[in-house]
């Protein structure tokens, strides 16, 4: 197969960054941010400035939308990367921005990956951005209650991105189609069920899916067309070397949790053992069992969440490569464990019912009354203390007036089942068999 050669040693940008957006006006996705009257357009709108951090999937527009801001707003704009810089760029940057403050210009300091800046780095930050030395904005694919400190954290406001749905993806790959200087000029195309794969395997990542179209596009022959056959071995042929900040560490963490709830251990043990060559942080692996512990297992193994939890502990006191150890345990007892996703069930119906229709009004009998006037006001009254009773237990209603429902549906599986059988002799018209 003959490649198109103009697409060949071009000492240009990658695709990606040749059609970036300049302006909110450009930028596709989002609308929760940048549509009129959101958050985003109205701090461009008024001018105003204030420190950020993108929260979001990577390929949703982090880096971009910070260099629209700084861009629109004429500040001086600092990028870093928290995996390549230190504590000295941290501070030639700060040193700038001192000097543009006396200059009366503000400075924004960009933070690619600011979960991985250490504490101390951190704390180095806290100080700039407490005299408004520098703005910053930071983008972190984790999440930023865990990996950013405090008193970081709260002098920023966190915005989370979404994925990119089909149509915005359609539209990022029609610019880059008509748009790019390289692609246009050769007058690329794309086969509609290439096209339709090609959005499918980028996963809302709009930077992994024009990775994938370059490299396709650098593999046609003289047709000037990316079919089916081209797309397939374009996907195939990309290197799939470990890279944490890349599309593989998503793919990866992917299939561990899947072979997790789908009780596959082997499976499991092999992503595990993937993601640990690769460098992963056993800390992040050990993060997401436990969610899992709870979220697929539940009470079907209330065990899980326990280990799960002991496992984080010790991994983050261990450290690798004994850490492995530990998460290997964790992994195969949570993926033979039964599963039940009951529990998440229950409190999602249950925050979607509230969300609809509002929360009520705590009934009399369920408040608590600590003082003489709370009592008078009939606080309590007619609480039966349930200890006082047979079995510890009395039939009382516990809702907001008319509210009752079953949100939680126990399975037959494991531990759930002793729990279902349970509540169906407690509460019989709504657990009845």
């Amino acid at each position: 197969m003959s490649a198109t050669p103009s697409l060949f040693n071009q000492n240009l940008p990658p695709l990606a960054d040749r059609i970036r957006p300049q302006s909110l006006d450009e930028f596709i996705g989002q609308s929760h941010l940048i549509d009129d009257q959101k958050l985003l357009s109205k701090l461009l709108e008024k001018e105003q400035l204030f420190s950020l951090i993108f929260w979001g999937p990577p390929g949703t527009g982090k880096t971009t939308l910070a260099r629209i801001i700084a861009n629109t707003l004429k500040t001086a704009f600092h990028e870093l990367s928290a995996v390549s810089s230190g504590v000295k760029d941290l501070r030639q940057v700060i040193d700038k921005g001192k000097a543009n403050r006396d200059t009366g210009r503000p400075t924004i300091l960009f933070i690619d990956e600011i979960h991985r800046f250490s504490k101390s780095q951190q704390d180095a930050l806290l100080h700039a951005v407490e005299e408004g030395v520098v703005t910053l904005i930071g983008a972190t694919t984790e999440n930023p209650s865990f990996e950013v400190i405090s008193p970081l954290l709260s002098r920023c406001r966190v915005l989370t991105l979404k994925p990119l749905n089909e149509d915005q993806l359609v539209k990022v790959l029609h610019r880059a189609l008509s748009q790019d200087i390289l692609l246009s000029k050769e007058a690329i195309k794309i086969g509609k069920d290439a096209k339709s794969k090609l959005i499918q395997s980028a996963g809302g990542d709009a930077r992994k899916m024009l990775n994938t179209l370059e490299l396709a596009a650098s593999m046609i022959d003289r047709d000037k067309s990316i079919s089916s056959t081209i797309l397939k071995e374009a996907l195939q042929s990309k290197t799939h070397l470990y890279d944490k900040t890349g599309d593989y560490h998503y793919d990866a963490i992917s299939a561990f949790i899947k072979s997790v709830r789908g009780s596959d251990p082997d499976a499991a043990v092999y992503w595990l053992a993937v993601m640990l060559e690769g460098g992963e942080k056993p800390e992040f692996i050990a993060r997401r069992l436990i969610i899992l512990a709870s979220e697929d297992i539940g009470n079907a193994d209330p065990q899980g969440l326990t280990i799960a939890t002991s496992g984080f502990q010790a991994v983050h006191m261990i450290g690798m490569p004994e850490a492995a150890i530990i998460l290997s345990q964790v992994t195969t007892y949570l993926a033979s464990a039964p599963k039940s996703n009951a529990s998440y069930m229950a409190v999602k119906t249950a925050t979607e019912k509230v969300s609809k229709e509002g929360a009520s009004d705590v009934p009399l009998h369920l408040r608590n009354a600590p003082t003489g006037l709370m009592k008078s006001l009939d606080y309590g009254k007619d609480y039966d203390y349930p200890h006082n009773n047979p079995d510890h237990f009395v039939e009382a209603d516990y809702f907001p007036e008319e509210k009752s429902e079953t949100f939680y549906h126990p399975t037959e599986l494991g531990y759930e089942e002793f729990i279902r059988e349970r509540l169906s002799k407690l509460w019989p018209k709504r657990y009845s068999k």
